[in-house]
């Protein structure tokens, strides 16, 4: 059995690569993320991320597909005890923003579509600067003390919210944020290193790192010459114009292959290695994608790989 990681100061213990929902519904039909949901889980994988906005970009979708698949499985598997469950708000058509009443109503909603009586990570997805955050706050402690959230987290937000957001927490004796959902990958990182990392590292925050893979360009698929087909091709391709892009796949190619992994695995382990981070976030659309992710737990980097890659992605 691989090693759970602690989630923070709380209480929460997961695998050290999160599953990220965001495909489910989206580019994976029910049956595919079924497929994946059980490939992950069979892997010793326990924690699932997911938001109640996923995927109301796609035509025909209405929000909340993600968390009704994952709710689905749930049921039909009967595995809820084992998992840890990670869903946000803000974004959703039907709820949006970070009032006190929207919160409440889309957990209750989230809840739902997710077929459980408790969420056990809940984040705010996107920071709304024009609600106070003793109101955020509040609301989302009512939900702790309800029972309905076991632990709290916040995604999208700046070090100064943040900070303010733990001194409210702390000074009334409410839920305390216990992760931050940050934008950070080998070929993004001022998305996260300075204030952020800094106030993470001094608070005991986790750090549960989005787009680890920079949208499938850490995969070492976006080669010159090649052409790459998907919904993200586009974005994750412009990384190979830099010249940062070209040297941390240079890196990533030769630790790859001194470790016989894929590159994707090298990417993921750079991250888990990092300060505060306990899990990055990385999804898989069909379950061939799966084995190079999980395969992180398996892989610990020495000192000096660590800082080559680091030195690459400067």
């Amino acid at each position: 059995m691989t090693s759970l990681r602690k989630l923070g100061a709380s209480d929460l213990e997961v695998f050290p690569l999160s599953l990220g929902g965001n495909v489910f519904g989206w580019t994976a039909d029910e049956a595919q993320s079924f497929a994946v949901l059980d490939a992950y889980a069979a892997a010793g994988g326990n924690f699932l991320d997911t938001a109640d906005s996923y995927s109301a970009w796609v035509e025909g979708n209405s929000g909340g597909e993600s968390e009704t698949i994952i709710g689905k499985w749930v049921k039909a598997r009967g595995n809820r005890d084992d998992l840890v469950i990670a869903t946000k708000v803000s974004q959703h058509p039907e709820y949006q923003g970070l009032t006190a009443a929207n919160i409440k109503a889309a957990a209750d909603a989230s809840l739902r579509r997710l077929g459980t009586d408790h969420i056990d990570l809940y984040y705010t997805h996107f920071d709304k600067p024009e609600v106070p955050v003793e109101e955020i706050i509040g609301a989302l402690d009512e939900l702790v003390k309800a029972g309905k959230v076991r632990h709290i987290a916040a995604s999208n937000i700046s070090a100064e919210r943040l900070e303010k957001s733990l001194a409210f927490s702390e000074r009334e004796g409410l839920a305390r944020y216990v992760a931050l959902q940050p934008h950070y990958n080998l070929v993004s990182r001022e998305t996260y290193e300075g204030e952020l990392q800094d106030l993470a590292e001094r608070t005991g925050l986790a750090a549960v790192p989005y787009y680890a893979l920079a949208s499938g360009f850490l995969t070492g698929k976006y080669r010159d010459g090649e052409v790459v087909e998907g919904a993200r091709a586009a974005g994750a391709g412009k990384h190979l114009q830099t010249e940062r892009g070209r040297k941390v796949l240079a890196v990533l190619d030769d630790i790859a292959e001194a470790h016989r992994v894929p590159v994707a695995t090298i990417a993921l382990a750079w991250l888990a290695a990092r300060p505060t981070v306990a899990a990055p976030i990385a999804s898989a659309r069909v379950v061939d994608q799966l084995p190079a992710l999980v395969k992180v737990a398996e892989v610990t980097l020495t000192e000096a790989e660590v800082e080559r890659l680091t030195e690459a992605s400067a």
